[in-house]
């Protein structure tokens, strides 16, 4: 057996123990007072804070067919440096993930990488195209968990309506990209005063909350796991908060931008901060903040989402959505909610590891810090002080928002199945 030793650590941000780690089973063999000085190796964690290993049900890996921009390798990099032990990596590929083959040599080589493991989402429509569905129960026995479309919006009522049902069937998670797009053709911002002011076609909330109240409905009449990817509005909270009322099965997600940045962002044009959906107003995201804090929105998921330089260094209107979020969602959550007193480890730990774990019916992940179980593990320094920079990042692309803000946590060692995947030394 090899061991390995995490000596005065506080997991969940709590009392300070010592936990005892069997490497060769990959799972946590002992906790107590007494220092396990005797492990094979030894790690003083200088009293930082331990939680399990996070879960982010919606990435985007880019492969196949953009490694250019990302790959199942970097993304996984990028995930380990970020705390990361499992991600969802969603179907919009090329060729897209509509085919239980695609999706189990997604599964293949993110176990051959072995820093993080990387689920394969299937799409809801055939090649994305809205008009026929996938194979929903060959690729739910292949092993998939999760369906969405995300990128598009399953707009067609009644193929929404099939999907449920098939979803329901196979006991598989169905995850909706809200977006009515005959109400966004063109638009690249929030519908509001920011977007009047610099010329830019508004993107309006009811896009948005129209599908998901649709949704609700037929998740309501026809059963299923519903979840909501990526919520953006005051609006949406009031929907789910109804539905989640009404007992219907509805979960839904928020991303770390939509709870930190807001249209004001917008003012210099600046291609990084243009996202689908788009940033929204201040009270957004702070009925958001509200929502997750109250559980209304489930989880936090980054929606990362890596693009090159040449798609983002362009006019506005031009960039292509999306924003890079594996390495900064601790340390945004951090500053949002730990920071300001709204709430302890023991939240980031739920929103972010256990509830995506649970939604997913992921077995080994999202686990409590506790003998015998996996040790999936991320240890977190929330004095470690660092600025955003996209060139210093594990992922290929470096289109972070955040670039030059100083945030005050970050993850400092990451371990799947006891296995240490990433290391600050190692950064």
């Amino acid at each position: 057996m090899t061991t390995l030793a995490l000596n005065n650590v506080r997991p969940y941000g709590e009392d300070a123990t010592n936990i005892l780690i069997d490497v060769t089973r990959g799972v946590i063999e002992a906790i107590g007072d007494n220092r396990f000085d005797d492990a094979d190796e030894v790690i003083d964690c200088g009293g930082n804070v331990l939680l399990p290993g996070l879960v982010d049900m919606h990435v985007h890996l880019r492969e196949p067919g953009r490694e250019d921009t990302e790959t199942i390798a970097t993304g996984s990099d990028a995930a380990a440096k970020g705390g990361f032990t499992a991600v969802f990596t969603m179907a919009n590929t090329n060729p897209v993930i509509d085919q239980p083959f695609l999706a189990e040599a997604v599964w293949e080589k993110g176990q051959t990488y072995g820093k993080c493991d990387v689920y394969p989402v299937g799409s809801i429509t055939q090649g994305l195209e809205g008009e026929q569905l996938t194979e929903i129960g060959l690729m739910a026995r292949s092993g998939v968990r999760m369906f969405s479309d995300d990128g598009k919006c399953v707009n067609d009522p009644q193929l929404m309506r099939r999907a449920i049902e098939y979803a329901k069937a196979h006991d598989v998670v169905l995850a909706q990209h809200a977006e009515d797009h005959r109400m966004t053709a063109g638009a690249v911002a929030h519908e509001g005063e920011q977007a009047a002011r610099l010329g830019l076609r508004g993107w309006p909330r009811v896009a948005e909350e129209s599908i998901v109240a649709r949704d609700a409905i037929m998740t309501r009449d026809y059963g299923g796991r519903y979840h909501l990817c990526h919520a953006s509005t005051e609006g949406t909270v009031q929907l789910l908060r109804f539905a989640k009322d009404q007992g219907i099965e509805v979960t839904a997600e928020v991303t770390p931008h939509h709870l930190l940045l807001t249209d004001e962002q917008l003012k210099t044009y600046d291609g990084l901060y243009r996202v689908n959906p788009p940033l929204r107003e201040a009270r957004d995201a702070e009925a958001l903040k509200q929502a997750l804090l109250d559980g209304t929105v489930d989880v936090v998921a980054t929606d990362h989402a890596p693009h090159g330089s040449e798609d983002k260094c362009v006019e506005f209107e031009h960039a292509k959505p999306g924003m890079l979020g594996l390495e900064t969602s601790l340390a945004v959550v951090h500053r949002v909610f730990v920071e300001t007193g709204l709430a302890d480890w023991r939240f980031v730990a739920k929103v972010m590891s256990e509830r995506p774990a649970e939604i997913l019916r992921l077995q080994d992940q999202g686990r409590p810090i506790a003998v015998g179980e996996p040790a999936n593990l991320v240890l977190v320094d929330p004095q470690s002080p660092w600025t955003a920079r996209g060139e210093e990042m594990a992922s290929k692309a470096s289109n972070t928002p955040y670039e030059g803000i100083e945030f005050s946590a970050r993850a400092t060692a990451t371990w799947l199945r006891g296995t240490q995947t990433y290391g600050a030394q190692q950064d």
